[in-house]
């Protein structure tokens, strides 16, 4: 995957101000909290429209300011993973996975239900609801609910902040899976040297909302070391 960025944006006193370019399976977003990370992927996922500036994704652009172009998300075809699963609490976890998938037009789909069943081991949670599931359940069907969206990106922010360490070491090896295995690209979210080391290929540093360094993990995490703390 190759990723192109050069956006800014103003959130009220914080301003986003990120330039990069890179290339890797798994690209990690890495600083400290209120670096800007979460709008950095809010753009490219199209729920913010930046102040100016554009985003290139494998050669497909999704934002353009200078030219008028702007993708919708629901065009983008990308997966998103936020902290918290977000299931839609009054379904099934079968039908949860499956809600994605109609945005999809079908000649876009790829993969099926039974395939994402057992790559995340979700067979015994198929009938069950999100209020029975623990957190590291939950998220390993907020995966595979994104998965099958069929996506061409798949965006994590920060999917692991909300567990506790157990459910953590659960979540990892999936998503070592889905890097190694799936082969859909993903932009993942993080403030936490261990996570970063043991899953990306390419780090991008930012912080106070700007780029401060690039390359490959442990590389860019010495170079971070100083300025960003595990937490």
């Amino acid at each position: 995957m190759t990723l192109s960025v050069h956006v800014r944006h103003h959130v009220g006193d914080f301003t986003l101000d990120a330039t990069f370019e890179t290339e890797g399976h798994l690209v990690a977003l890495f600083g400290r909290s209120g670096a800007g990370k979460t709008t950095l992927i809010n753009v490219i996922a199209g729920l913010i429209v930046p102040d100016s500036g554009r985003v290139v994704v494998d050669g497909t652009t999704l934002v353009d300011t200078d030219r008028g172009v702007f993708v919708p998300k629901h065009r983008r075809r990308i997966g998103y993973v936020f902290q918290e699963g977000r299931l839609l609490p009054h379904l099934t976890v079968r039908q949860n996975l499956l809600f994605g998938r109609f945005f999809t037009p079908r000649g876009d789909r790829y993969g099926s239900l039974g395939h994402v069943v057992e790559l995340l081991g979700l067979g015994a949670l198929l009938d069950r609801r999100p209020g029975s599931l623990s957190g590291g359940e939950k998220q390993r069907v907020a995966l595979g609910r994104a998965l099958l969206r069929s996506p061409r990106l798949l965006l994590m922010d920060e999917p692991l902040a909300s567990l506790d360490d157990a459910r953590k070491a659960e979540i990892l090896p999936y998503i070592e899976t889905l890097r190694d295995e799936v082969r859909v690209p993903i932009v993942y979210v993080s403030h936490a040297v261990s996570e970063v080391m043991r899953l990306a290929t390419t780090v991008v540093v930012l912080r106070a909302g700007k780029v401060t360094g690039v390359g490959p993990a442990a590389e860019a995490i010495n170079y971070a070391s100083s300025a960003v703390a595990e937490v």
